[in-house]
This record gives structure tokens, sequence and C-alpha cells, in this order.
């Protein structure tokens, strides 16, 4: 069972002229160490640490500020302001101030109130989170969203919400069967050739079929295990290691940051590769929409020499990382590497590429999380990349017209985190409302695999004709130029600002021939192939899971990838609005909520 804490006081935010901020939620306080920083804040502010300041309340009640971030706070006490350094302590009592940022975020120290007895939820951000997201919904329970959900309720387990919705489904789809997923399976044979969606705890039973967890990912006996990613909660991974070893990579270009999400776990037997779409955050495998692809590695004989392509880009990328799949790494590529990262080697790798005549001029799909700042000039070097690839008479396909998928300002609100939820889709208005993107935006629809109200973290990119797929990009990159690149110096150059990763999914014209895998008693066995890009125009095609049988090669295997949003996508109607996260809403959500609220920000933006 979780430990019991005792509510000791409420830290209160002030204005400047000292009068408490009613548009800002009170920060309970506890027995033990409470950890205040960036997550509390409306908006996100880099002088503010993740872990800015603890508070550490004894038994007795009394209170030491120890601030743990490089910025140096203001405490106010006795009618004087002092100043407190990195590493240094003070003593908290009752009615003192706090300015985490001199002359910025106060708060005044209350002492007392509701003493409840709460579970543990402060060892981290999210169990900080978790907390609060409890108490809002025994409070609010009584609310419901009628418009979509019949039922709303929540318990209380040891490191988790439960929520149960059962929701009227207002849209009847030709295209697919509203529950597609319930009838899908994954073999030996086709595991490599696929990817799976993460388990979602507030769906019916039948959206995670042969969904993953991370217990499924990280097992057996693994001797190394290199995690890559944007944001890593120690705590929830519950591994206290002694050998930790925390590697920074370089980031050579403002505004860049390391985004890939990967796994490299090493065995006796070989090594196991994942790529995903998840921090290792408890949030993101738990109650959003992710993807995740692996597949074990034999290791190589010494009669071995042969290189796959797989492996060489895998290889090229980690060197990269100083410690390669569709990848970027900031810089400013030129010459041999102008087509080695982001969206021109995606270009490089269509361009080698034959696809069957269906796919001439087809659309294009792009789903992610975050909105870069983004012109129209760009969107049009993007979709040539992305619409490269030629059509078995060597022509090549064409120009795809794209749509955007992102979630509305109701998928948001009406989600299984309400507008909580907006904080993984941070994305500001500046971004969102540009009027030249209206005619891209389509909705976020995912009756077919139950996951209509777990927003999207996802990322994924497509070409597309009705079911059947070209290509499928399961990867790390939102949609920006930080991300994918942009084009410089009359197209001599590639400049990318932030480290990105992804797995190209392509019609195969070779069958996998046996499986292999690190753990002896791994349940999905992998295959291993002799390269993970694919040529296309081959025997074996891709599809979604609604696709039914409308192949027009029917001496062709048809692998089915669990897509996750309708296809082809809706385009949004003159009542809906694109989700913006700086954006005030007054309707309240499944908590009784209104937006912004102070909730712990999951800021997983590249642009």
């Amino acid at each position: 069972m979780a430990d019991n804490r005792v509510k000791t006081g409420i830290l209160v935010p002030l204005t400047r002229n000292l009068v408490a901020d009613s548009t800002i939620s009170n920060i309970a306080i506890f027995e033990g160490d409470n950890v205040i920083g960036r997550s509390n804040l409306l908006e996100p502010d880099k002088r503010v640490s993740r872990k800015h300041i603890t508070l550490q309340v004894s038994a007795d009640s009394s209170t030491k500020i120890v601030v743990e971030g490089p910025n140096p706070i203001i405490l106010r006490s006795g009618g004087q302001r002092k100043k407190v350094s990195f590493q240094e302590r003070a003593n908290l009592i009752d009615g003192d101030i706090i300015e985490l940022i001199p002359g910025h975020y106060l708060y005044k120290h209350v002492k007392g109130g509701d003493k409840r007895i709460l579970p543990e939820t402060n060892s981290g951000l999210l169990r900080k989170e978790k907390r609060q997201s409890v108490e809002e919904a025994l409070v609010n329970k009584r609310i419901r969203q009628a418009d979509t959900c019949e039922s709303f309720s929540s318990n209380l387990q040891v490191h988790t919400i439960l929520l149960r919705i059962s929701y009227i489904v207002t849209q009847v789809f030709t295209s697919c069967d509203e529950e597609a997923i319930r009838h899908y399976r994954v073999t030996t044979k086709t595991l490599p050739s696929t990817f799976r969606l993460m388990q979602v705890q507030c769906v019916p039973a039948w959206a995670n079929t042969s969904s993953i967890t991370i217990g499924d990912v990280i097992q057996g006996n693994a001797l190394v295990a290199i995690l890559s990613n944007y944001m890593v909660d120690i705590d929830w991974l519950k591994v206290k290691l002694a050998n930790w070893v925390f590697h920074k990579p370089s980031l050579p270009i403002a505004y860049g940051t390391h985004h890939s999400k990967a796994m490299l776990l090493v065995y006796p037997k070989g090594v196991r590769v994942v790529v995903h779409t998840a921090n290792l955050i408890h949030v993101d495998w738990n109650n959003k929409t992710q993807g995740l692809w692996m597949q074990d590695f034999p290791w190589k004989g010494n009669d071995q020499c042969m290189d796959s392509l797989f492996e060489n880009d895998l290889v090229d990328y980690l060197k990269a990382l100083k410690v390669r799949l569709i990848a970027s790494v900031p810089g400013y590529h030129t010459a041999s590497n102008l087509k080695k990262w982001g969206h021109m080697k995606l270009r490089s790798v269509l361009e080698n590429c034959v696809f069957d005549k269906e796919f001439c001029k087809s659309p294009l799909v792009y789903q992610f999380s975050s909105l870069g700042s983004l012109d129209e000039k760009w969107l049009s070097e993007l979709a040539v990349s992305m619409s490269s690839g030629v059509s078995s008479d060597k022509s090549p396909l064409g120009i795809g017209k794209p749509l955007i998928i992102w979630p509305t300002v109701e998928d948001v609100r009406c989600s299984i985190e309400g507008y909580a939820a907006g904080n993984a889709i941070p994305s500001p208005q500046k971004n969102v409302e540009k009027a030249f993107l209206r005619k891209y935006w389509a909705r976020w629809k995912a009756n077919h695999v139950g996951r209509c109200h777990a927003m999207p973290h996802i990322k994924t990119y497509a070409r597309y004709n009705a079911q059947n797929l070209a290509w499928f990009l399961l990867t790390s990159a939102n949609l920006s130029k930080a991300a994918w690149g942009a084009l410089q110096k009359n197209n001599s150059q590639l400049m990318i600002r932030s480290y990105e990763l992804g797995v190209l999914f392509l019609p195969s014209s070779k069958a996998n021939e046996k499986a292999f895998s690190c753990t002896d008693d791994h349940v999905l066995q992998q295959e291993n192939s002799s390269s993970g890009y694919m040529t296309g125009g081959g025997s074996v095609r891709l599809a979604t899971l609604c696709w039914k049988g409308n192949n027009p090669n029917e001496s062709s295997k048809v692998i089915q990838l669990p897509v996750p949003y309708q296809l082809p996508p809706q385009p949004y109607d003159s009542s809906d609005e694109p989700w913006s996260w700086d954006k005030r809403y007054t309707k309240k959500d499944a908590y009784g909520q209104v937006w912004p609220r102070r909730v712990h920000l999951h800021v997983d933006q590249d642009g």
C-alpha cells in the first residue's frame, strides 16, 4: 500500500500587489518533501526549474525551504526580503512569501487548514498530478458530459486513476468497423512489419487488443539499457540502480531539443531495438494514444559481414549522439549528408521505392502533438519529400494533398483527462490560428480503436488511398522545421535543430523467414529480417485495420497496421476550433474545470 501523508498547509498564489490570485490554484503542502517547480506555473518559464525548490516538512510541521534550481529565490519573512541561492536552506514560517524568481511567481505560505489523510503522491510530479486529479474527480463526480458521455466515474488505486467512460457513438462510419481493433492479432511473422498501440487504462477492454505496456518491453535479464527520451521520471521506472549514467546530447543550434524516444536493451543473446512515441512518464504510458515498434536482433556471428540498411541507420544515429531509421540530428547538413537526416532522408528512401499506381497523386496525412511556427513554403517543401517515389512505369507519383489531424477544443475538453490533456498538445495560438492552416485541419476520430477520448501523443505520417497505405512512418517528430529540417542556400543545405527518431513501414518484396527473441519466455517473438527498409511493389502490402479486402492484387499478402485514426480523415466543419494551449476556455470539462488551470505541464514541443 502507498504511504499516508498529512496535509500541513498550502501555498497561496499572489499577485504583485500581494492579493490572492484566484485564477491560479493553491498548492497543497504535505508532511515530507514537497517539490515545487515549472509544472506549477500556468505557462512554462525556463527560468523556473522543474525541481525549483523543495519544502521539507517535519512531523512537528516545521518547514524548511531548499533551493534546487540554479536561479535564486526571494524569501519575504518578518518584513525583510532575503535571497536564497542554489542548495541553500532557510526556515519557512506561517505568512512568509516566496518569490520563485525575484519579483515573479509569488506564493504565501499558510499553515494548517485541512488535515485530511491523503495517499502518498509527492515522490514526483506525476504522483502530485494524480493526487490532484483524484481530489477533483471526487469533488466533481456529479458533473456529467451529456453530449459525449453516458456516465463518468472514478476511483483511486495505488498509482493511477481508472476512469471508465461509455460514450454514445454520434457518427456512423461507412469506411471502418467501429471496433476494428477487437479482431486485430499480431503473429510472429508480421510483428517486425507492424507496430502496436500502447494500452490505455480508461478504455473498453476490446480497445486494448494486441496493445502493449512498458512491462512487455523492458523485461528479462537485460545487461544494459539505453533509454533515449525527452522527459523521464526515474521514480516511475521503479528501478533504483546505483550505476545510472545520464548523458546530455549536444544541441548546437538554439531552441533545439533531444526529442527522440527509443530504447536499446542489450541481452546475452542479442539486442532489442525499440522506437516509440511516449515520454518515460506515467501519463504517457497509460492515458494517451501512443505507438511502439520493437524487434530483437541476434548478435552477429564471425561469418556475418553483411550490413543491413537498418543497421547502418542505427549506427549512424548513435554516433551522432556520442554514446541511426528516419532520424533527425541537429546541424547544418550539406553535400553527402544533405539526404542523411530529416525530411531529406525520407525523400531519399521514398525516391528508391516503387509503389502501385493507385498511389499516384494520392493524399498525405500528418498527425502529431505539437505544431511549430509554419509557413506555406515550408509545407510545400515537406510535401515534396513526403510525395516522393515512382509507380510501376517509373513515373513520379506526384505531389499529394496533405491533411493535418489535430484535436479540437471539444476533443480535449471531453477527453479522459479533461483539459489537462491539453498540456501534452502544447501549441500556442500564434502557431495554430494561422489562416492558411484552416484548409488542412482534420478531426481526431478513433472509434475503431476505442481511443476517441484518449488524446494523441503518437506522431505519424502516411500516404494512403482509401484503406491502403503506400507507406507509414511512426516517429517522435512533430510538424516543425526544428524536427524535420528546412532547406537553405538554394536547397544545398538542410538545417535541423532537434534530435528525432522514427521507423518507416514500406511494402516488401521479401517475406520474413525466422523468428528470434532476446528473452526465452518472451510471448511475442520477433522476426529477424535482412533489412529495415523494404522496396515497394512486391508481395507484401500495407493497409489499415479497416481494410476489407479491396486488394487489386490478390496474390499479395496484406499487413494491417493499427493506424489509430479514421482514414480518409474528416475535415473540420465551421464549428470546429483547433486546440491552442494558451487560450482561455470557459466551458467545463468532466472534472468541472475550465482552462487554463494549474496542472503539471507536459511540454513536448520542439518548434
